[in-house]
């Protein structure tokens, strides 16, 4: 059983990297520009896909505690292969709304599924509490940044050759998860009331939100916190192209983006242990705000290199807020956890994504970037500060 799990591991990162080896990412915008979309269009359909994974998230993780991780990951690798093997055939915006759906259902089952898997299996591996659950998310985070820039790169160049080209090597990449899923074996994880409360949502959510002031503060900042990224992900490739940057060069910029989330996830738990929680909450805090404010006002390169902190802001959240939910909750509701981290980021993404989309496209790219960065400022004080007030009575309670 030891192989298995040890073997599992290596799985995890194996899906998470073909999951997130995404050819089509850099270039998506102008591709579904060639297919006569607007950009308020392309933020119509992506708060599709928000909607289709706020449905199904917190089901989905749900699904995966009380049936296990290894079945729901089977299940949104089949949905994730089946719904780029659509993208071959999809030329209008109903054809690509049904692509968008089945991605966003095979992403809800995927979500939580593979950080509780790799995190039990790790934690039946009797390893120490304190380090290597940490580590794995590092890792997941550095081997999925990893896998969107080496796909960045290829997509790049496979989009200067053929759109169709690119999108056949994407269906076949996606179908590489469900080969790997095969292999998972389901970890042992404490689930011994699954009948009764400990898997019941309305448990979940009074234990998300009363147990622990840290965690419910955690709760909220994760989903604030990640839009960040996603919006700017729909409005830097316009923003590249309003800087006389060519489609060439998208897959070597998208690379960049990539290469900076990957090292702030190798850094993130070196920046927390010599500056303290506190000091890494407020860079968490600060770098949004730099970021859009930074590519707003600044001209050329300077304002492509600005954006990067947005990126590197990603980095940090995605393994020093995300190891911090997952260290409170138990392990017989923790897929669902991260499932309503995400339902809650969908959720926000689909109340302000068509909002950003119309303003970017009716007022200007520098409008929607300069409200979102006072956004953000109004989340630092909002959402931030309350998290690094109840960080800090934590360690005054703990000295």
């Amino acid at each position: 059983m030891v192989k298995k799990l040890q073997r599992n591991i290596k799985l995890v990162y194996g899906l998470a990297f073909f999951h997130c080896f995404m050819l089509i990412v850099p270039v998506i915008v102008p591709f579904f520009m060639s297919k006569g979309l607007g950009l308020a269009e392309i933020f119509y359909l992506q708060t599709i896909y928000a909607a289709t994974i706020v449905l199904l998230e917190a089901p989905s993780g749900y699904f995966a505690d009380l049936f296990g991780r290894r079945s729901a990951l089977l299940a949104g690798s089949v949905m994730h292969g089946f719904g780029y093997l659509l993208l071959n055939f999809a030329d209008d915006f109903f054809s690509l709304m049904i692509f968008e759906i089945s991605v966003g259902i095979a992403g809800s089952l995927l979500s939580g599924a593979d950080l509780a898997l790799l995190y039990d299996s790790q934690k039946a591996l009797d390893e120490e509490d304190s380090s290597p659950h940490s580590t794995g998310i590092a890792h997941l985070g550095f081997i999925k940044s990893c896998a969107e820039g080496i796909g960045a790169l290829l997509g790049g160049l496979l989009a200067l050759w053929s759109f169709e080209i690119m999108v056949v090597g994407q269906s076949a990449a996606a179908w590489v998860c469900f080969i790997l899923a095969l292999f998972v074996v389901e970890p042992p994880y404490k689930n011994d009331e699954r009948d009764q409360t400990s898997t019941r949502l309305t448990s979940i959510f009074r234990h998300m939100w009363r147990s622990d002031q840290v965690l419910r503060n955690v709760f909220i900042a994760i989903p604030i916190y990640n839009l960040a990224t996603i919006h700017v992900v729909w409005l830097v490739q316009p923003y590249w192209e309003s800087r006389g940057i060519s489609l060439a060069a998208f897959g070597l910029l998208w690379f960049a983006q990539s290469l900076t989330v990957g090292i702030a996830s190798r850094w993130s738990f070196n920046i927390e242990r010599k500056h303290g929680a506190i000091a890494a909450l407020c860079l968490i805090g600060v770098l949004p705000v730099l970021g859009f404010f930074g590519m707003a006002w600044l001209q050329g390169w300077a304002g492509i290199a600005v954006g990067l902190l947005l990126f590197f802001g990603r980095g940090l959240v995605q393994v020093i807020l995300v190891n911090a939910l997952n260290r409170r909750v138990p392990g017989s509701f923790r897929a669902t956890a991260n499932s309503l981290t995400s339902f809650t980021f969908r959720l926000g993404f689909i109340t302000t994504g068509p909002l950003v989309g119309f303003v970017a496209e009716s007022q200007g790219l520098p409008v929607a970037l300069n409200l979102l960065g006072v956004a953000f400022i109004v989340a630092f004080v909002f959402i931030m500060m309350p998290l690094i007030r109840s960080v800090r009575i934590l360690q005054q309670q703990t000295a």
